[in-house]
């Protein structure tokens, strides 16, 4: 017999061990699903505590009746929004915590934010403050100025939120159209 055939032979005498405790495997298995179902439960305890603690935030802006003609348009990605100038701090409340497609339209009187499946909202002129290009918001990160900043003003509290277009060379346009717009309010104001 040669090596190889005498080798194979032997694997084919073997066999696995017989599984004979069922009842502790299963036990093992249900604690895991029981541990992994804790874990989000918790998590969306978190999400809600979240909320309760942001319930101070007025309803969000409608779009206007005559929101004027379109100055830009762009499709994409929503990320989410935070506090100004503190990327990690979700705002969830109002539905600005939940990432979704979304159609942003800039006009005269402000930016309408479209997004199917999750609450739309309008930013008016007024409450624009800047636009930048960034790398990251809270649960997202990206190459640099991969990210659309744009920061408003709901409530009286600061805002960023985060966009993606589907094509990223939009985004220039858009910080230029909105700082040139903040700054011609801010102009207005004075």
């Amino acid at each position: 017999m040669t090596p190889l055939i005498a080798i194979a032979a032997e694997a084919a005498e073997q066999k696995s061990a017989e599984v004979t405790d069922w009842a502790g495997r299963l036990g093992w298995v249900a604690g895991l699903l029981l541990f992994i179902a804790f874990v989000y439960w918790l998590m969306r305890q978190g999400w809600k505590w979240r909320g309760s603690l942001q319930s101070d935030l007025p309803e969000l802006p409608t779009v206007p009746e005559t929101p004027g003609e379109a100055r830009l348009t762009l499709s994409g990605r929503y990320h989410g929004s935070t506090t100004a100038g503190q990327w990690l701090d979700r705002i969830v409340a109002h539905g600005l915590g939940t990432r979704s497609r979304v159609e942003l339209t800039l006009t005269d009187a402000g930016i309408e934010v479209v997004r199917p499946g999750a609450n739309d909202f309008f930013i008016p002129a007024e409450a624009l403050r800047e636009a930048r290009l960034d790398k990251g918001i809270a649960g997202k990160v990206l190459a640099e100025g991969g990210l659309l900043i744009v920061t408003w003003t709901h409530g009286g509290k600061p805002l960023d939120s985060g966009f993606r277009s589907d094509r990223a060379a939009e985004h220039a346009a858009w910080v230029e159209a909105i700082n040139s717009m903040t700054t011609t309010t801010e102009g207005i104001a004075r």
